[in-house]
């Protein structure tokens, strides 16, 4: 529960938290009269700012202290020195590694002060404040229905449960699933959109072993099981432990009519028994995910890779193959060396038969701003194909 105190009576109200981040201890109410100087300082020591006033001035308040975490303003739009830029200059004489821990922590206290805006929803998920947008029913897919509980959640977390009900009405375009309009990936809330398509193209252009059967390992919107099932693989078997991955892939499959081939199993890694062929995508980069999204991208100690890697063998038949879709970002970024991948893929009992390789094209690739860059205009990310020794 949050609690804070408006005109002199305490009240209370669900927490909502994607990321599992604790309310703020200290809770005050805010309003259209609160400065953006003065917003600042209290998000900084951990306050959070309980909106009672114009819902828009809400929205422009957040981007304020964007501009003021971000280093480019402070008191009548003059530049400021920041934590953000405080790191980034520490980070460009840093190793990789070191570069790639700072520019997280710098992320993590970024997002501690924008999420100090918070927002009361009523139990009906409807937001009572002057010029409020009705997302009623983007928190009802986020969410589940509404119970009639008051809650409250921070604005920043409310925008994106709100760009994600727009993804999923919208789609994403994905070539390798052919013409439009058939080939779109609509995902939901909380699991991670294909919008690096060239994973996807790999599977797309790999020699298959065989088609009369596939395991997907982390469906996650369904994308690659729909690739195989187009490319004609007779039975796909998709496993997740996120129900709500499982979810997602199941409306994209049925959407994209591909859904009587595949078989979605709630499991961690491997469904039972064999397959001429394994997919599994895991994620790229091997650190603590400060949210469930981000477990499609961070993965503490490389669990599910070295998982993956060390069951492969007694899930393929004779002769089969497991595709790892992985990008080296983590190599570029001293995270995870190439030897230890390959040490992994040895001790596994595992043989690379082959390795397809392709450059990223999202835009931080090309992003010489970004504090990453060096690291990603190196990325590469590959198809190998691995078989049992």
């Amino acid at each position: 529960m949050i609690h804070w105190t408006h005109q002199g009576q305490p009240h209370q109200a669900h927490w909502r938290s994607e990321s599992g981040a604790p309310a703020s201890r200290r809770v005050v109410t805010a309003d259209d009269t609160l400065a953006a100087d003065t917003a600042y300082r209290m998000a900084c020591e951990g306050t959070g700012l309980l909106w009672q006033g114009d819902f828009q001035n809400a929205r422009l308040l957040l981007q304020a202290l964007m501009r003021r975490a971000d280093g480019k303003s402070g008191k009548a739009g003059k530049p400021r020195k920041s934590a953000a830029k405080a790191a980034e200059k520490k980070a460009a004489a840093a190793t990789p590694a070191e570069a790639f821990h700072l520019h997280r922590q710098a992320q993590a206290q970024r997002a501690r002060v924008l999420a100090s805006v918070l927002i009361p929803l009523e139990g009906d998920y409807a937001i009572d404040l002057r010029r409020a947008p009705d997302w009623r029913q983007a928190c009802s897919e986020a969410w589940g229905p509404a119970t009639g509980e008051r809650s409250v959640a921070t604005l920043r977390e409310l925008l994106g449960l709100v760009g994600a009900h727009e993804w999923r009405k919208k789609g994403v375009e994905v070539p390798a699933l052919g013409a439009p309009p058939h080939n779109r990936i609509h995902p939901h809330y909380g699991v991670f959109s294909p919008v690096r398509g060239e994973y996807v193209g790999l599977v797309a252009d790999a020699a298959l072993p065989g088609k009369a059967l596939a395991f997907d390992i982390g469906v996650g919107t369904g994308v690659l099981s729909a690739v195989l099932a187009r490319r004609g693989v007779q039975r796909v078997v998709a496993t997740d432990q996120d129900p709500r991955a499982l979810a997602c892939a199941r409306e994209n499959l049925q959407r994209l009519g591909v859904l009587p081939q595949v078989e979605l199993l709630q499991a961690d890694l491997f469904p039972p028994g064999r397959a001429p062929l394994v997919v599994c995508n895991p994620p790229w980069v091997p650190a603590r995910a400060s949210s469930p999204i981000e477990r499609a991208v961070y993965d503490e100690g490389s669990r599910m890779l070295k998982g993956f890697l060390a069951g492969l063998a007694d899930h393929l038949e004779p002769g089969g193959e497991g595709w790892l879709i992985l990008s080296d970002l983590a190599e570029h970024l001293g995270l995870r060396p190439r030897a230890q991948l390959l040490q992994w893929i040895a001790e596994a009992g595992l043989v690379v038969r082959g390795r397809t390789d392709v450059k990223p094209l999202h835009p931080k690739a090309a992003d010489a701003g970004d504090a990453l860059h060096a690291a990603r205009a190196a990325e590469v990310t590959s198809l190998w194909r691995l078989a049992a020794a």
